[in-house]
């Protein structure tokens, strides 16, 4: 097989796993905090643990790849993501489950970095955007399925089988690679940050260990307690030294910039208002309103679809409106329908849950592509890859937020309970979800007015210099 047809399959392969993995638990959480016998918002900590073990991941992806060659790393974290997946088939606890989520992040994290390294070094820039075209259809379309084939397997085999569905695919892709993939070393220049990883690598850790139990567990119990506190201090600390330090892991100095600053804090509210609503309405869906784990993944399938319609649209209106213009109106428009999804007897209607998620995807989408598109307007082309890398940290950390600030808000509005029939604390945690939508319409006023101009073109391979910093 010529080794750019693997790249292909292997890139494409990892990616449908990835994917999958980020949307195919969320309509099994009630049925595995019920297995479990914990409290509904104690399976929050199922996903918070996945999506911070991903952003702790990405700053390093590039460093490892090129110091220990790129085939190795990707490879390697393949392997360990298909055997964390087996892990989290095979849990029969919830500390277990986390425990393994933790894992599979952790290895998911270093997949798309390197990958994209990988695929970029196998294509001359002339030839990429075709191949885009082809690979979009992973990153998009597993999102899409996996809330509907989540719901399925729990319905109808065992939420297990969420994770077991991992292991041939990638068993299979790890074997083509290790047979297709050419290794590639770089020289890293300057040297890695020890001291910042070892100060944010347990901040995160002990901030995603107090958001995912402090809500079924108490705030004030002993453990979330300690770890809170310390998770803030180290977290403090780290930034501190970001800002000093003359490499440092995450160039923080760059959030000077006003449209990337700006763009920035956008993306870590929308996250969370959008993974905190992924989260709350199929819990709604099944302990308050009594829908099978199948129609609560159908019940959000939409979103997706919008998601796919809203990229389409996004670049053509950007160029004629400026972002400013596109981003205020899109992100106090999906406030209305993220605030309609909490309103009595709308759920209850399979037909107005459909369309308002679509909606949800339409219109959110188009004010998050906008503001990924022109916040990065004032970077400059040196930086662009520690940009991307500190972006794309606080958007995956945003989701986490938004799934602990729900499960928190559910816990204290008195929805603890697996059994619980009351609506009531679920549809508040979609209000505070609208709200967090409605904050972020305030900081897209800070976008700029015009569209950025496009860059001029160069034969260098920039995205694989982003990718890789």
């Amino acid at each position: 097989m010529h080794p750019r047809t693997a790249v292909v399959i292997v890139y494409t392969a990892a990616m449908c796993m990835n994917g999958l993995d980020s949307t195919i638990v969320n309509p099994a959480l009630l049925t595995i905090a019920r297995d479990f016998g914990e409290p509904a918002s104690a399976a929050s900590t199922v996903e918070v643990a996945f999506l911070v073990a991903l952003a702790v991941a990405l700053p390093v992806a590039g460093r490892l790849g090129d110091r220990f060659g790129t085939k190795r790393v990707f490879l390697g974290a393949l392997a360990v993501f298909t055997a964390a997946s087996a892990a989290c088939g095979l849990a029969q606890g919830l500390t277990a489950l986390v425990l393994a989520r933790v894992v599979q992040g952790l290895a998911g994290g270093l997949l798309t970095p390197v990958g994209m390294t990988l695929l970029f070094r196998a294509f001359a820039p002339h030839e990429r955007t075709k191949l885009s075209k082809v690979l979009i259809v992973p990153t998009a379309l597993m999102p899409a399925l996996g809330p509907p084939l989540g719901g399925f397997l729990t319905e109808h085999l065992s939420w297990h089988w969420l994770f077991f569905v991992n292991v041939p695919a990638g068993a299979a892709a790890v074997l083509l690679g290790a047979a297709g993939l050419r290794e590639h070393k770089e020289e890293a220049e300057g040297r890695f940050d020890v001291t910042g990883f070892l100060l944010a690598t347990p901040a995160l850790g002990l901030l995603t260990y107090a958001l995912g139990f402090g809500p079924a567990h108490g705030w004030t119990s002993p453990s979330v307690a300690v770890a809170g506190p310390l998770g803030l201090l180290l977290l403090a600390a780290a930034c501190v030294h970001q800002l000093r330090a003359r490499h440092p892991l995450l160039e923080l100095r760059l959030l000077a910039g006003k449209a990337f600053a700006s763009a920035t804090v956008l993306a870590l509210v929308t996250s969370a208002g959008l993974m905190g609503v992924l989260f709350a309405f199929p819990l709604l869906h099944q302990a308050a309103l009594g829908a099978s784990a199948l129609d609560a993944g159908l019940s959000v399938f939409p979103e997706a679809l919008g998601l796919m319609l809203a990229s389409q649209v996004t670049d053509r209106l950007l160029p004629r409106t400026g972002p400013r213009l596109l981003a205020v109106p899109a992100l106090l428009l999906a406030t209305a329908v993220f605030a309609a999804l909490a309103v009595p007897g709308v759920a209850e209607s399979a037909w107005a849950v459909r369309v308002l998620m679509f909606c949800v995807g339409l219109v959110l989408g188009t004010a998050v592509l906008t503001v990924q598109i022109a916040g990065f307007g004032d970077v400059p082309p040196p930086a662009m890859g520690q940009a991307m890398g500190l972006f794309t940290i606080v958007r995956t950390l945003g989701g986490a937020l938004g799934i602990a600030a729900t499960a928190a808000v559910i816990a204290a509005s008195g929805g603890s309970h697996a059994q619980d029939a009351d609506p009531g604390p679920y549809r508040v945690a979609i209000l505070v979800t609208a709200g967090l939508i409605a904050a972020g319409a305030l900081v897209a006023l800070r976008m700029p007015k015009d569209a950025p101009a496009p860059p001029p073109y160069d034969d260098e391979p920039q995205e694989a210099r982003a990718v890789a910093a």
